[in-house]
């Protein structure tokens, strides 16, 4: 497509954002302009809120945010607003509850139909460029919330109110009086995930399945402080089979998102710098509990990978990779049997498809359109136990794929440094310099926490800013900033000493204390309080993907 359009989000510096940039749709920043506008107009407000490593986002902006057609309906009728949600989880979570009391689903992209006072009335993910399944297209969808618009105004107005008082009390929660913290609860907690355990594939739930570190490492913690072999078992079974699975980038260490399967084999191919971050601690506490060597092997992995791939050179954390490179799912990582036949010596090659399980059809299906890639294989370790000569051989044909590899390429990189994520992967490299004896990942952590002291802290006002990029920071105020960069500046501290460090964390605690702290009946606010534009506040006590900033 041609790029003589742009719209208002050039000015922006969220790559999300930035990839929308040449639509033909008049996409606005989320803020008073954008919102004024739509008062002025009358009109109501799409509210599209995505990433830029969220492959369905990808899918339906080259579908239907790239149709000139579809976007003249758009301009005339709906003002339009684009989120990056990593950069306002705020704002996600709001709407993401209120589409799912809808019970319409949730998952990004998240397209809400708001009123020009940002209250919600109807929403829902991806949307097809036509008419599937019985779903209406995006367009016919659009005509119909149009029409409802001009002819029943007030109903639209009324199922927003009502909806937005249910989430008004949804959101406050109570705190019981004189609540008691008692050992049952644990106890509960972890007779209810151990009910949830894959004992085929390890792991917790179905397809798909995600790595949800928070619950492993809850029970792992659990396991061996009451005594119970049962959990840490579950735990470091499920670390041995992910280890294993394709889910895991067996050549260049890292893991994508989650696998679309039971088995951990075909993941979702975009890699998360705070799903790395909390598996790498995740996989430190099962090195310190076990003596299987797979678990400090992979933490290590894990570094080499962020060190290599997702390090600023000024001392940040990029944010994330994308799952396709050259329009299509996985192609960056899959190889055929033919590829590796022809760069592998015949030795190295026969150790190669027993260990991996290469076969000639494959174990991916490529489903992009038009030419979908034939034969694909995800690398997983299918026969780990190699004799002494087949190890070399199966190690120089790493190191081989790997710098071939190289060459390809590569997904799209997200380049913006969060503070949030930074600080959960600023803590895990501490431990790791201790646990697995590591320099290189001890002089990473001190070198990001002084480019985030430098680039995201304000001294003077005692501000954490949320995301840096290309020598730009933003102004969002946000609880995981501070409570994540706080967990993981004290796992820093803990591992040097040094007392400055500690009191930039007690500087750190005294300011979140000061902006997010409910003194009425405890817990933390997600925005500080009166933040202009939520039109609720939320308190997060959900350990999702990521821990919750409480």
């Amino acid at each position: 497509m041609t790029h003589s359009h742009s719209n208002l989000l050039a000015k922006e510096h969220s790559p999300y954002l930035l990839q929308h940039q040449h639509n033909p749709v008049d996409w606005q920043p989320w803020g008073e302009t954008a919102f004024a506008q739509a008062r002025r107009e009358d009109k109501p407000i799409l509210l599209s809120i995505g990433y830029s490593t969220c492959h369905w986002c990808h899918v339906m902006e080259r579908e239907s945010f790239e149709d000139p057609k579809l976007a003249e309906y758009l301009n005339a009728h709906f003002i339009s607003i684009k989120v990056d949600r990593e950069e306002r989880p705020d704002v996600d979570k709001i709407y993401m509850t209120a589409v799912q009391a809808m019970g319409l689903g949730g998952g990004w992209p998240l397209n809400a139909f708001l009123t020009p006072d940002l209250k919600p009335f109807y929403g829902g993910t991806y949307f097809p460029p036509e008419p599937r399944q019985g779903r209406p297209s995006f367009l016919q969808l659009l005509q119909r919330i149009h029409e409802l618009w001009t002819t029943k105004r007030q109903d639209l107005n009324n199922s927003a109110e009502g909806l937005h008082n249910k989430l008004a009390q949804h959101l406050e929660r109570e705190a019981p009086a004189n609540a008691v913290f008692l050992t049952r609860q644990l106890q509960q907690a972890a007779q209810m995930f151990k009910g949830e355990y894959d004992p085929t594939n390890g792991g917790f739930g179905g397809a798909p399945k995600f790595p949800r570190v928070s619950q492993p490492f809850f029970l792992l913690h659990y396991g061996a402080n009451y005594q119970d072999p049962e959990a840490v078992k579950m735990v470091l079974q499920t670390c041995e089979k992910m280890a294993a699975g394709g889910i895991n980038d067996q050549l260049g260490g890292g893991f994508a998102r989650y696998s679309v399967d039971a088995q951990w084999l075909v993941p979702h191919f975009e890699k998360m710098l705070y799903d790395n971050a909390q598996l790498l601690g995740l996989y430190l506490d099962a090195a310190n509990l076990s003596t299987n060597p797979v678990f400090a092997a992979t933490a290590r992995h894990i570094v080499d990978y962020v060190l290599r791939d997702m390090t600023d050179r000024e001392g940040g954390f990029y944010s994330a990779e994308d799952a396709d490179s050259e329009g299509k799912e996985g192609k960056f990582y899959c190889w055929t049997q033919t590829e590796l036949a022809a760069l592998l010596s015949p030795a190295e090659f026969k150790v190669a498809v027993k260990y991996f399980g290469i076969t000639e059809h494959g174990n991916f299906l490529d489903h992009s359109d038009p030419n979908p890639l034939p034969n694909q294989n995800v690398l997983s370790i299918v026969s780990p136990a190699l004799s002494d000569t087949e190890l070399p051989l199966l190690n120089e044909a790493k190191k081989k794929l790997l710098k071939e590899r190289a060459k390809r390429i590569r997904p799209h990189l997200d380049d913006k440094v969060l503070a949030s994520w930074n600080g959960l992967m600023m803590g895990a490299l501490a431990r790791a310099a201790v646990i697995l004896d590591h320099p290189a990942a001890a002089a990473a952590a001190q070198k990001n926490f002084a480019f985030i002291r430098t680039k995201l802290w304000d001294a003077s006002t005692q501000t954490l800013h949320n995301r840096w990029r290309k020598s730009h920071r933003d102004d969002a105020q946000i609880l995981d900033a501070y409570s994540f960069l706080l967990g993981g500046v004290i796992d820093l501290y803990e591992t040097t000493l040094n007392p400055d460090t500690l009191a930039f964390a007690i500087d750190l605690a005294d300011a979140m204390l000061k902006k997010f702290y409910d003194p009425q009946i405890g817990g933390f606010w997600q925005a500080p309080k009166g933040t202009k534009d939520l039109i609720l506040n939320v308190k997060e006590d959900y350990d999702g993907a990521e821990p919750s900033g409480n």
